[in-house]
């Protein structure tokens, strides 16, 4: 060390005299303690208490006695050594006492365990061995724990404690990879892992057996070892694990899980897998697998909410079956809540607008009576009294002469029209009389908008005689705004439901080349919402079809393509690794639309997964810059418009979204890219930003997200800025959020005289208190665990109509595609009812909801709960639970309408 100080002194001539001094603050000595330890010099030994003092020499004794020849004393020693360690206590914090003083031995016994002849005493010198190997080997390559174990052939490891068996799970997992890279057999790793779940299930771990059988891919044994004690805690933490696995593995633990429920005849969870699973078979065979007719009833209303169609047929036992897989019941059921909440009375736009609060220089001229804001108040009224049947500008005494159609322009009158049946929403019986007044009018538009009134209305209900399809389903002899209504409302009505009759008509307006590239576009559309999820191949080859169509091409620059490129997507919605087909086929398509129509196809498939894989995939495609070339090369102009890359980026940035919803750190991370994105990307990019942040959360007003909006709200780029406040109205749809109320009534002041961005400030307006702050367009249900792809598809619409340029669409004449957003309404009650379906008041607690995966005991599920009567109102991650135990929830989860069994054990206090 000396010689290496000398060596350095002539470095530091030259560098002034100050330095040559010696310094006078100790650094020199510090530098010498450095030294010292970098050279690892013998520190004074530890000091030990008599009683340590006293272990250690036992200890040492010990194994002088394994070392030498006398293999009598062998056994006893081992026994001494083996009890020494499992009686010693120790904190978290520090390696129990013996393990420490028999490390510095460890070499010494592991040659000793060479030499042994086989026996038993070689076998409990490698039991030994095992547990001393997990604080010796520093190196990750010496899987000692595990090599020891499995030179030990016994079975009650479980006896050596819990860190012993995470550590020697952790070697298991590490020594699995390294033999599958090695190509070698893994047959007693297996034997291993199988001796130690036993141990782990018994012991309140049941997340460390979930991981281990994860890790060697042999998730589907946990069935062998659960009981009636430990298969609900095994299931939540593997459903809980889902988002975060790949592809097949996600599909494979659901499956197990599901294996699970249905083997403990928990029917309402596994049938909300099989939902997850998107397993049509399943389905039927978990509804099928009880003859309880309250249990087969509430299996109905799951499946309802979900929009899935079984056909029970005439025979069926239950004639209320039918009803509540149909839905019929709704609006019965929406109409007690109200009446609970006492908010039945109709509202007119100015309680929402309450013009009166904003500032008063500008207050006359954001209600200026003209037909644009005529148009607005009548959406706004369509969003607040939605369901309610009953309002003060469209039902009204005097009939069609009296009601607010005469106030707008011809445009106008279609989406007011179609207004009553958001009015009407889900009452079919009593809503067809009051449309059916206004299919007599002359003026094409009042037409049109009646029609597209009655899929509105019927949208997620079904009724046995099938009115909708009757009434629309003529579309010949129609001018062409009636023939779209007709078919959007198609789409609405039957979105989920996979109705083979509408093949038939909708297929050929699709593939021909004759009609107008609207009708095609929206029959696509509609085809893609009744399809949704299921790969329908008649549906996929049509579309792709049309795109290589020779006729078709000079069409296929149409603006409305999109759409057509929306309705195959949507065929492969939450489909996964299935699109792969498709997107190989577009590859091959050389047309500008067939990117855009790839990466639209993609994010439909991946939707709701949090993939991280998918969201880096499209993150790259965010950060491709797009050429820009000079203005006279007009030419290129033209294919700039023809292309879509432009679009490509777009939806890449909803992509975002899309994939990340319903997973609570990968939603986080994109919100946080988005920030980037609107700094530095491109002006498409930017457009596309605020409706994929209101896409990620709708009806879930976040402050960080509504005041990032608020801020996009005043960009100088108008379209950024309209966009930004329908995305606040996403955001806060049903809240009735104040701070959102407050901060859009400064926008109305701020735009009065932007009738565009005015008129998005009302839609916006009537979104928050749709249906009065009873409603909500979240499209996750079920304790946010289902994804509803009905729901996510009309949300993606009405966001594809805005992406690039809001005024091509929705400020413009088609602002009718607002009501996509229909699909995604649903109230946000939980309505309890009794076995006869009958209205059944009880007790529950509501509160916000706490994740309790992996959680010791029967940890509470619910915090800051308050205790109210039923029907009542859930706010987005509220989670409710009955007060007592008189009654059994026959629900898997308190949301929605359940229905409530008499607990036969309950005794009165």
């Amino acid at each position: 060390m000396a010689k290496e100080a000398e060596k350095a002194k002539p470095q530091n001539k030259g560098k002034g005299k100050a330095e040559d001094a010696p310094p006078s603050d100790g650094t020199e000595e510090k530098q010498n303690v450095k030294e010292k330890k970098a050279g690892d010099l013998d520190l004074p030994p530890e000091e030990l208490s008599e009683e340590d003092q006293k272990l250690k020499d036992e200890l040492e004794m010990l194994v002088e006695r394994l070392t030498e020849s006398d293999a009598s004393l062998f056994k006893a020693a081992l026994e001494a050594i083996k009890s020494t360690i499992k009686t010693s206590t120790s904190s978290m914090t520090a390696v129990p006492k013996p393990l420490k003083f028999l490390r510095p031995h460890y070499e010494k016994l592991t040659h000793a365990y060479e030499k042994w002849p086989k026996g038993e005493n070689k076998d409990s010198l490698a039991d030994t061995l095992s547990v001393l190997g997990m604080t010796y080997s520093d190196d990750e390559n010496t899987r000692d724990t595990l090599k020891y174990r499995l030179l030990a052939p016994r079975t009650d490891h479980g006896s050596w404690g819990h860190e012993y068996m995470r550590h020697l799970s952790l070697e298991i997992g590490q020594e699995y990879q390294h033999r599958l890279e090695q190509d070698q057999d893994v047959e007693d790793l297996t034997n291993l892992t199988l001796t130690l779940v036993p141990f782990f299930l018994s012991h309140n771990a049941e997340a460390d057996a979930v991981d281990i059988l994860s890790e060697l891919e042999m998730i589907e044994q946990i069935k062998d070892h659960l009981d009636e004690n430990t298969y609900a805690r095994v299931c939540l933490y593997m459903v809980s694990m889902v988002p975060l696995l790949t592809y097949p593995d996600n599909d494979r633990f659901l499956r197990t899980a599901h294996e699970i429920y249905v083997q403990y005849k928990q029917l309402a969870q596994a049938i909300s897998l099989a939902i997850r699973l998107n397993d049509l078979d399943l389905i039927k065979s978990d509804f099928n697998a009880t003859t309880d007719k309250a249990l087969r009833r509430q299996l109905a209303f799951i499946l309802g909410r979900q929009r899935i169609c079984l056909d029970l047929g005439e025979d069926v036992e239950d004639p209320e079956l039918q009803a509540c897989l149909d839905n019929t019941r709704l609006p019965e059921h929406f109409k007690s809540l109200a009446k609970e909440l006492n908010v039945l009375d109709p509202k007119v736009p100015e309680d929402i607008y309450k013009s009166h609060l904003e500032s008063s220089r500008t207050a006359g001229l954001t209600n200026t009576d003209s037909a644009r804001h005529n148009l607005a108040s009548a959406f706004v009224n369509s969003f607040v009294n939605a369901g309610f049947g009953d309002d003060k500008l469209m039902l009204v005494e005097g009939g069609v002469k009296a009601s607010w159609i005469w106030k707008v322009k011809e445009d106008g009158q279609v989406s007011t029209a179609a207004t009553l049946g958001m009015l009407m929403l889900w009452d079919v019986e009593a809503g067809l009389d009051k449309i059916d007044a206004y299919t007599y009018v002359s003026d094409d538009g009042v037409k049109a908008g009646a029609a597209l009134a009655m899929g509105i209305m019927n949208s997620g209900v079904r009724l046995d005689s099938d009115p909708t399809l009757a009434l629309l389903g003529d579309l010949d002899d129609k001018s062409t705004n009636e023939r779209v209504a007709r078919i959007m409302g198609l789409g609405l009505a039957y979105a989920g439901s996979n109705k083979e009759d509408l093949l038939e008509l909708l297929l050929p307006l699709v593939q021909d080349t004759g009609v107008d590239m609207q009708i095609s576009a929206v029959a696509a559309l509609s085809l893609g919402l009744i399809f949704v999820g299921s790969a329908e191949s008649d549906v996929s080859e049509a579309i792709i079809q049309t795109f290589l169509d020779e006729d078709r091409n000079k069409q296929l620059k149409d603006k409305w393509t999109r759409f057509m490129t929306l309705g195959l997507a949507l065929l492969f919605f939450g489909q996964q690794e299935e699109v792969d087909v498709v997107l190989e086929t577009l590859k091959a398509i050389d047309h500008p639309m067939s990117k855009p129509a790839s990466v639209l196809a993609e994010i439909c498939a991946w939707a709701g997964t949090g993939t991280v894989l998918k969201l880096q995939q499209l993150l790259h495609i965010c950060n491709e810059h797009i050429e820009d070339k000079d203005d006279d090369d007009k030419d290129w102009d033209d294919k700039k418009a023809a292309s879509g890359e432009q679009l490509v980026q777009a939806y890449a940035v909803l992509g975002l979204s899309l994939v990340a919803m319903g997973e609570d750190v990968g939603q986080e991370m994109v919100l946080r890219q988005f920030a980037h994105l609107m700094h530095y990307g491109e002006a498409n990019i930017r457009k596309a930003v605020p409706l994929a942040m209101g896409l990620i959360s709708p009806s879930n007003p976040q402050m960080k997200v509504y005041d990032t909006l608020s801020r996009y709200s005043h960009d100088n780029d108008i379209d950024v800025a309209i966009n930004a406040i329908f995305a606040m109205g996403m955001l806060g749809a049903g809240t009735n959020n104040a701070r959102i109320a407050q901060l859009l009534r400064q926008l109305a002041s701020y735009y009065h005289r932007d009738a565009h961005a005015l008129f998005m400030v009302r839609i916006a307006q009537g979104l928050l208190h749709m249906g009065k702050g009873t409603l909500t367009i979240n499209p996750f249900h079920t304790d946010r665990s289902v994804l509803s792809r009905v729901a996510a598809a009309g949300l993606l619409t009405v966001t594809v109509a805005l992406i690039d340029d809001p005024k091509a669409f929705i400020l413009n004449n088609h602002h009718y595609l607002l009501y996509y957003i229909v699909t995604a309404m649903h109230p946000r009650f939980l309505v309890t009812l009794d076995e006869d379906l009958q209205p059944l008041q009880v007790n529950v607690r509501v509160g916000q909801a706490v994740d309790i995966v992996g959680q010791a005991g029967r940890p509470k599920t619910i915090t800051g709960w308050q205790t109210q009567s039923t029907p009542v109102l859930l706010s987005y991650g509220e989670r409710a639970e009955l007060e007592d135990d008189e009654y059994i929830c026959l629900a898997n989860v308190m949301e929605g309408i359940c229905i409530l069994r008499k607990n036969p054990e309950w005794q009165a206090p």
